[in-house]
């Protein structure tokens, strides 16, 4: 059986591309491997986090998770700071992965930008923060996206460094574990532009905490154009559009792909479906079907977060099972480390 490890930062409200893109996959993925899902409290304070923010949406991941079918009784649920072995791993890694190896992680230099030099050390080692994560649980397949294969590649790396340091077969090799067609969700008011938390206007997405009636709401306002709905021949042999048809008409593009992704559909199907029809027409059905599935999740996600004593219960429980596994793990590599133990 796989060991799947992954988790969500609690750093900005969960939308609908954090749902398609990944918790909506590991519902799926519960199924047949043994499943382990942390709410990365750790690496959410790489940056500057409000305290009492931090434990609100610590709570609001946890949420999103049971709301969207994960079930803590399969699944382990947690949030990483419950555990110190990672970051007590996370040290040891540090000494194994190199300098080199992290200059050219694209991520830092994403988020560090122009203030490279004002930056957290803690966002420059994060990455080995990270396969501690997945290392810690000697976790052998991890679903990434495009942004994270990067880290992923580390890493295996650090996993292979350290055997081959020590002179052991210990570490798993990790496999990334690609499932289907990535489903890109870009924004709602403007169809070039990734779906983020961070976006000033509330407006351009949807978000797992909102209502049916926000959720109606924000997909009948969702920019579209004046054309009528394309013909099946746009979508690529990948079952993707064309990208110079994204291009031309990335709102058209946008919402036929979060309707086919909500429905479990075909893109090419969806499109001929609507194909030759106004978005009045494709609109009206698209508020059904999101109302359908995010409405549910939003109600559900509210419920919950507004009984704490549950969710931290959930997350205890998780925790005390991740220790569990990660505790005898972290012996054994402090032994071959030469690390003296009580």
């Amino acid at each position: 059986m796989k060991r799947i490890f992954s988790g969500v930062q609690p750093s900005g409200n969960l939308h609908l591309g954090n749902y398609l893109g990944a918790i909506r996959n590991f519902v799926t993925l519960q199924q047949d491997n043994d499943c382990i899902y942390c709410v990365v409290d750790q690496h959410a304070i790489t940056l500057w986090q409000d305290p009492a923010e931090l434990r609100q949406r610590t709570r609001e991941v946890t949420a999103g998770y049971l709301a969207a079918g994960i079930d803590p009784k399969t699944s382990i649920i947690f949030n990483q700071s419950q555990v110190a072995a990672h970051a007590q791993l996370a040290w040891v890694f540090n000494c194994v992965a190199r300098i080199g190896w992290l200059n050219r992680m694209t991520q830092f230099k994403d988020k560090a930008g122009k203030n490279r030099e004002k930056a957290s050390s803690g966002l420059y080692v994060y990455p080995n923060l990270m396969a501690a994560d997945i290392l810690v649980y000697k976790g052998t397949h991890v679903p990434v996206g495009e942004n994270q294969k990067q880290h992923l590649e580390l890493t295996r790396d650090i996993a292979q460094k350290f055997n081959n340091d020590f002179g052991v077969e210990f570490f798993p090799i990790v496999e990334p574990l690609i499932q289907g067609t990535a489903t890109r969700v870009m924004s709602l008011r403007d169809g070039s532009k990734k779906m983020s938390s961070s976006d000033a206007s509330d407006a351009s997405r949807i978000n797992m905490t909102d209502d049916a009636d926000a959720v109606a709401k924000k997909v009948r306002r969702a920019t579209s154009d004046s054309e009528l709905l394309p013909d099946p021949s746009v979508v690529g042999a990948d079952g993707q559009f064309a990208e110079d048809f994204r291009q031309a008409r990335p709102e058209a593009a946008n919402l036929l792909t979060i309707f086919a992704a909500l429905t479990n559909r075909d893109l090419a199907a969806v499109v001929g479906d609507f194909e030759g029809k106004g978005f009045a027409d494709f609109k009206k059905e698209m508020t059904e079907v999101a109302v359908g599935t995010m409405g549910q999740i939003g109600a559900e996600m509210k419920r919950m977060v507004d009984d704490p004593a549950f969710v931290d219960s959930v997350l205890r429980d998780g925790a005390e099972r991740a220790r569990a596994l990660a505790d005898p793990i972290l012996a054994e590599v402090y032994d071959i480390v030469g690390f003296l133990r009580p």
